[in-house]
């Protein structure tokens, strides 16, 4: 079975490069922007793979990020677990209340699922602002430990970068397998046309509470390294205009499409780079993006209609 066809040989190329890429760079601050950019397509791929794949649209993505960052922190501090338990712990925390997410989707669809995503995103910001004696309300958690196994690298950024780099093409392989494989098209036929997918035999239930969970738990395991990497976490870093943030990398990259969503990743991580003068006008610009994106390019930079160039064959 081949993995990735003939473009299987640039992807080894791709990783290759970023495996040498911090040899070749001497500016702290440029890894650091690299970090971000891997970290952030780790969740606009999770999300891509309920919102775009399966048509579930969220934007609550945030809150299971903070899950799983507030969890991992958590049991590092609280209950001194190694970095790696706590941070599957978080992953599978976060997965268990994708379930939670998962069941209204069978009763309701497009603005209303939204709605509901976004509540529940407003449930978990409230969670974390006001339960002060676990999560710290809204002064957060900061002296979150490294990873233990990072003290073989005399660079800590170093040995984050590695650890992100890791997780990145764990979660691409398994969500490109995914994406490509036989359940990918079940999704695709969700996300449709529920109606006929049902007439033909398809589990809708399945389909969404699998999608909902790997995302979810996706996105769990990302915030426990960004707990970890950044040290200091506050409800202010998982509130709805990350969720936003995230979203808009799907839409800019492609919906239904993994490319895309490393695309509209490294998009949306560079532009502030550019435009740091006018931080305060961010979400003016995600948003004017957004609309543009939808009127002129309605599937994105690197969309649904370029899947036929990555097959899955046997």
């Amino acid at each position: 079975m081949k993995l990735f066809n003939n473009n299987k040989i640039i992807f080894l190329i791709i990783l290759a490069i970023l495996f040498i890429v911090p040899f070749m760079i001497t500016n702290q601050y440029i890894l650091h922007i690299i970090i971000t950019i891997l970290l952030y397509s780790i969740l606009s791929m999770s999300l891509n793979f309920v919102s775009g794949n399966a048509g579930q649209i969220s934007v609550g993505h945030a809150a299971f990020y903070g899950i799983g960052a507030y969890t991992t922190s958590i049991l590092m501090i609280n209950a001194h677990l190694s970095f790696i338990t706590a941070m599957l712990l978080g992953g599978l925390l976060a997965g268990i209340c994708g379930i939670f997410l998962g069941i209204p989707s069978l009763r309701v669809k497009g603005n209303y699922l939204c709605i509901i995503t976004l509540g529940f995103g407003e449930i978990v910001k409230l969670i974390l602002l006001n339960w002060d004696k676990v999560t710290g309300g809204p002064m957060g958690i900061s002296s979150i430990p490294n990873p233990e196994f990072l003290n073989i690298f005399k660079d800590k950024n170093l040995g984050f970068y590695y650890l992100i780099l890791f997780l990145f093409v764990i979660f691409f392989v398994i969500l490109y397998k995914l994406t490509y494989s036989n359940y990918g098209l079940l999704m695709l036929a969700v996300r449709e046309n529920e109606i006929a997918a049902t007439s033909l035999g398809v589990n809708i239930t399945s389909i969404k509470f699998f999608a909902f969970i790997i995302s979810s738990f996706i996105a769990g395991i990302a915030g426990g390294f960004y707990a970890t990497y950044v040290s200091f976490i506050s409800p202010e870093s998982f509130m709805f205009k990350e969720s936003i943030t995230i979203l808009a990398m799907v839409i800019i990259g492609g919906k239904g499409n993994i490319v895309g969503s490393i695309i509209g990743a490294i998009v949306l991580a560079i532009i502030p780079e550019f435009l740091r003068e006018f931080n305060d006008y961010r979400m003016l610009f995600y948003g004017l993006g957004l609309v543009l994106m939808i009127v002129f390019r309605p599937d994105g930079i690197y969309g649904l209609k370029y899947r036929k160039k990555f097959t899955y064959k046997s």
